[in-house]
């Protein structure tokens, strides 16, 4: 079995690709329903996935609520991205500890080898797009590099179109093309089944001994007309032709005014994003002096500390911090990163309290600027 085979498996043949990845010593990590979403936990067994329910998003809006199947991954993306996981919202990157006259140090606690259940398109590209930041520079980031060197991941190509996604526009979606060492379709045609691809060797040996049978053509035209469904009904896009100069030569656009009328700086959309790397620094020691310790924590643009300076905040109105975000996330990233910091999940129009929609407020800046729209570009 070789890199790029396709095969099908059933549902026992899923729940052996689970148990043989926890036998290899992985921390598997998938897609749970708590709290009232389809989040990423640990999990073991494949009765802990979503089974039978998916998600409705639109903008300022979430809700969960059953299907009228047993889909396993009928849903699009929950609140978590898997960057929680190689990213850590808080880490600790030493500890000092007084003994006596003497001095010990404890660098980074120990990396978890995970495995990713679920991982969509879009995912994948927002992962790539993190390497490129944590890796891609003469910095590497060493606790990011641990857990990135061994981690596994599952892709799942969608099913369901998000109400707020837009990856089609973006190029990254709905279809996994790279970045997996596994790729899941569900086929719900009749029996419950999964057309898996390979990705890379690890894949093929996660493989190795799980029953299935190998893909026949139509298999293959059930997994191409379930994409071709959900590119159909994504119902956002960004045109991205011309956004870079669009947003550096528009500081002072009346929009942002507009926009800044409804932000309420709450930072939601950076903490949801899958792409979003700032963070700050905080040391803190215990009561008694004998303990101190360092800690990186996910930080937001949004905030005013974030552009403190001596004598203050570089940026103390809203509608300079969120033109910073914006123009950041859709220009300026080319020129740091050689890509755009978006890949259309829409995880930022869903969690705007306010409902605030990047896609609407390029749009209108465009429009208002003169610069014709053009077409978006198709995705994968």
């Amino acid at each position: 079995m070789g890199i790029g085979a396709t095969l099908v498996v059933d549902r026992a043949g899923l729940q052996g690709i689970l148990d043989a990845l926890i036998a290899r010593g992985y921390e598997l990590l998938g897609p749970t329903v708590r709290d009232g979403a389809i989040v990423y936990d640990p999990i073991k067994h494949i009765e802990e996935l979503p089974r039978g329910w998916t998600d409705r998003q639109a903008a300022g809006t979430y809700r969960i609520e059953p299907r009228t199947d047993e889909a396993l991954f009928g849903y699009a993306v929950g609140p978590h991205s898997w960057k929680r996981f190689l990213h850590p919202p808080i880490e600790r990157l030493w500890q000092m500890r007084r003994q006596g006259d003497s001095l010990s140090v404890e660098q980074r606690t120990e990396v978890k080898r995970f495995a990713f259940l679920g991982v969509r398109a879009c995912e994948l590209h927002a992962i790539a797009i993190q390497d490129k930041v944590f890796l891609g520079g003469p910095y590497r980031d060493v606790a990011y590099e641990a857990r990135r060197e061994d981690n596994f991941i599952v892709a799942v190509n969608c099913g369901t179109a998000g109400g707020t996604c837009f990856c089609v526009s973006m190029q990254t979606g709905p279809k996994a093309d790279c970045g997996f060492d596994l790729a899941l379709t569900e086929l719900l045609r009749g029996p419950h089944e999964f057309l898996v691809e390979v990705g890379s060797a690890r894949g093929a040996e996660a493989l190795a001994g799980i029953r299935s049978r190998a893909a026949d053509p139509a298999d293959l035209e059930a997994a191409a007309a379930a994409l071709a469904h959900t590119r159909a009904s994504i119902g956002r896009a960004l045109e991205t032709n011309g956004i870079r100069e669009l947003l550096q030569n528009n500081p002072e656009h009346p929009r942002w005014d507009q926009i800044a009328e409804r932000c309420l700086g709450c930072a939601n959309c950076t903490m949801v994003c899958p792409t979003c790397f700032c963070t700050t620094v905080d040391d803190h020691t215990d009561l008694a002096g004998q303990v101190a310790v360092r800690e990186r924590k996910w930080d937001s643009c949004f905030t005013l500390d974030f552009s403190y300076l001596h004598g203050g905040s570089v940026r103390k109105q809203t509608r300079s911090r969120y033109r910073q975000w914006m123009t950041h996330k859709l220009a300026n990233w080319i020129e740091q990163f050689g890509t755009s910091g978006c890949v259309g999940c829409g995880r930022c129009i869903t969690w705007c309290p306010v409902g605030i929609d990047i896609t609407e407020e390029a749009a209108a800046i465009r429009a208002e600027a003169g610069q014709p729209a053009g077409r978006a570009r198709g995705g994968t």
